[in-house]
This record gives structure tokens, sequence and C-alpha cells, in this order.
């Protein structure tokens, strides 16, 4: 009986782990982690020239905002990374980019791969 418990619960904790955003901040920011603002915001990643927005796709919108935001207080440039986990991120790139050009957002994205 316990044996059938432990294997079942190894599984489970297999299934329900999953990439999370902290994960891609710790492999491929170059700066400062969670870096604190004196409003008690977090920026995900600051580097010498950048405050950056780490976000899944379908965040898209929240993280132009959130950047900018960050942007604003440090006086660096705003920069969002979108962790891409496959093609169905492509509409929300594209719909991000497009609200950026069309408003002429001062703002950097890049994309990285979800960590499997």
């Amino acid at each position: 009986m316990y044996k059938v418990a432990i294997v079942s619960a190894l599984l489970w904790s297999g299934l329900a782990a999953s990439a999370t955003e902290k994960d891609h901040q710790v492999k491929y920011c170059e700066g400062i982690i969670e870096y604190y603002l004196p409003d008690r915001t977090r920026v995900d990643c600051l580097t010498e020239s950048h405050a950056i927005e780490y976000d899944f796709g379908r965040k898209w919108a929240e993280a132009i905002g959130q950047s900018l935001h960050y942007a604003q207080i440090t006086g660096k440039e705003a920069g969002i990374v979108i962790i891409y986990k496959g093609q169905k991120d492509d509409k929300y790139i594209a719909r991000m980019n497009k609200v950026i050009g069309h408003y002429s957002l001062p703002i950097k994205v890049w994309t990285v791969d979800y960590i499997k």
C-alpha cells in the first residue's frame, strides 16, 4: 500500500511541476533578479541598460505595462522577455509587437525557449 502511494505521489509531483517565470529569470537574466523598487514592485531582471519583465505569451499586455513602469522608475530602457512555449504563442507576440509598433513604445523584446 505504501509503495503505491509513494509512486503515485512521485508521478503526480512530476506532472504538476512546470517551469516558472522565476526559473527562466535564473537561467537567462544577466543582471539582478527580482530587484525591488521604492513602490514595492519588483523588476524581474535589472541590467545595466534595461528593466526587464519576464512573462508567458498570454500575459503580453501586462508585460507592456509592467516594463514601462519599471523603466520609468529606474531610468533604464524597458524590456520584455516572452517565454516561448510554441506556435500558440505566435499570436500573442504578434499582438504585442503590433501594439508596441502602433504606439512607438520604447520597449525591447526578446524571446527565450520554455525550459522543459
